[in-house]
């Protein structure tokens, strides 16, 4: 097994078990000395049930007791620990603690069982130790990279890294929230090395937000920008012109790392994709009201918004205005469902599937266009139509479960079909990237074995089958074209 692939063992192969731990109204002078007498750098704080509540760092030493002048021998635990203790399932792949670790920009997470009780802990240190050659390493890369030329010999990195695991067996959704997650921490040192020139007060009146597949974070090889900036209402003009002084740097610069501009010009840097809250709002109220395919397509992708930097209180209240918008609108819902239901999987009479027929992809199948849009989009109206908003396509479908919207079977066959039209999509993009091709959507369909065709049109069926739950859930049969 190569480097790459021991990266995605189980947690509890590689955690401390033997924890040591101290109570949460012991005096911090009587946990460090704990500390110090068994030679570890943190300790979990329990409560008088031995229940687990918070932990406490050396880091909580340095920097809440002694920079901030607090007596030892006075102050408890229960003011300097850290709470809750985040925690991975015991079963989660290596993966998961750096995942855990790089979102919450900590260096210790904890380890549950099948019943939540915590039973280990594992640290960056036992992470870094395991391999030279990691996701690890490569975000370390990020964290330490001085220019966008260290930023883009990374990003080619990242490409490299995915192929190397997918081609060792590593499941398709630890490599896509790994590539989430890279391009996340890309953009975000970005940022902060835009940050400490020109721009040091960019964040303050303005959010970046990432939209599409990057905001769902369900990215795969195949990945372009799309993105856009809310400006706070009260920005001053000298502001206004320095957030589009730095959209225009900032997507330049995303382009130059190696991340392509999109296409349709979904960006911040295009003043459509510019705005303050206000004007977000209207251009929302003008997308309902005419449910052109364009309006659909422009409220659809920003329906999947998510923040990379700067003010989240602008996106909170954007996401509720959506919400509110959605609530108010639902045949403008329903009209958004019509235009999911207009592309049926490509299944002939006898179940054969059907590949494109001329062009540079004929006798090819085009992944997204036969059944992911499908599912992602048909997903997202559904949770919308619920009031949520937000998250990736498994947990929507989660929520949709919870609320009854849809049964438990449902969401088991649309999670299994979800996964084996992305899986087969990396797997493509990633030989082609082997390969030194170009990477796209489609795929060969007679390159596949038998028992893969058979599972690829049971997942077109599913499609199929979800394609009229939405027409029965928004009766798509009594709405006007």
């Amino acid at each position: 097994m190569s480097e790459e692939a021991t990266f995605f063992l189980p947690v509890k192969d590689y955690c401390h078990r033997q924890l040591i731990t101290c109570n949460i109204n012991d005096t911090v002078m009587a946990a460090a000395e704990i500390m110090r007498e068994n030679g570890i750098s943190s300790l979990i704080a329990c409560d008088d049930d031995s229940q687990p509540i918070g932990i406490m760092t050396d880091r909580d030493l340095r920097n809440k007791v002694v920079a901030g002048g607090l007596d030892p021998l006075v102050v408890k635990v229960s003011a300097v620990m850290t709470t809750p203790v985040i925690s991975v399932h015991e079963d989660d792949t290596l993966f998961e603690v750096l995942y855990q670790m790089s979102r919450n920009r900590i260096h210790r997470v904890g380890v549950v069982d099948a019943h939540y009780t915590l039973v280990g802990l594992i640290n960056e240190s036992d992470i870094i130790r395991l391999q030279n050659r990691s996701p690890q390493r490569l975000l370390q890369a990020v964290d330490e990279a001085e220019s966008i030329a260290d930023l883009k010999k990374v990003h080619q990195e990242s490409d490299q890294l995915v192929v190397f695991l997918s081609r060792n067996g590593v499941r398709t959704n630890d490599l896509v929230k790994m590539i989430s997650l890279i391009n996340d921490q890309i953009a975000a040192q970005l940022i902060g090395l835009l940050k400490q020139g020109r721009f040091k007060d960019i964040g303050n009146k303005s959010a970046f937000m990432v939209l599409g597949s990057e905001g769902r974070q369900e990215q795969t090889l195949k990945t372009d920008q799309d993105n856009a900036m809310i400006i706070a209402d009260d920005a001053s003009i000298d502001e206004i012109a320095a957030i589009e002084a730095f959209s225009c740097v900032l997507i330049d610069a995303l382009i130059e790392i190696g991340v392509p501009e999109c296409p349709g010009g979904i960006m911040a840097r295009n003043e459509f994709w510019r705005r303050s809250l206000a004007d977000w709002k209207s251009a929302i109220d003008s997308w309902v009201s005419i449910p052109s395919n364009k309006n659909i397509l422009n409220f659809s992708m920003f329906s999947d918004l998510r923040v990379l930097c700067g003010d989240s209180s602008l996106e909170s209240q954007l996401k509720e205005y959506i919400i509110q918008v959605a609530e108010e609108n639902s045949i403008f819902l329903a009209k958004m469902a019509q235009n999911v239901c207009r592309f049926p999987p490509p299944l002939g009479f006898f179940g054969q599937i059907k590949t494109e027929s001329s062009g540079s992809h004929a006798g090819m199948l085009d992944l997204k266009k036969a059944g992911i849009f499908a599912l992602t989009e048909g997903i997202k109206i559904l949770a919308l139509s619920v009031g949520i908003l937000g998250g990736s396509t498994h947990d929507r479908l989660a929520v949709l479960q919870e609320k009854a919207v849809l049964t438990k079977e449902q969401v088991n066959d649309i999670e299994a079909s979800f996964n084996l039209l992305t899986f087969l999509r990396l797997r493509g993009q990633v030989d082609a990237a082997a390969a030194g091709q170009e990477i796209t959507n489609f795929i060969l369909p007679g390159s596949l074995n038998r028992v893969e065709k058979g599972r690829l049109k049971l997942a077109l069926e599913v499609v199929k089958s979800f394609q009229g739950t939405l027409g029965h859930h928004f009766q798509l049969n009594q709405l006007q074209s």
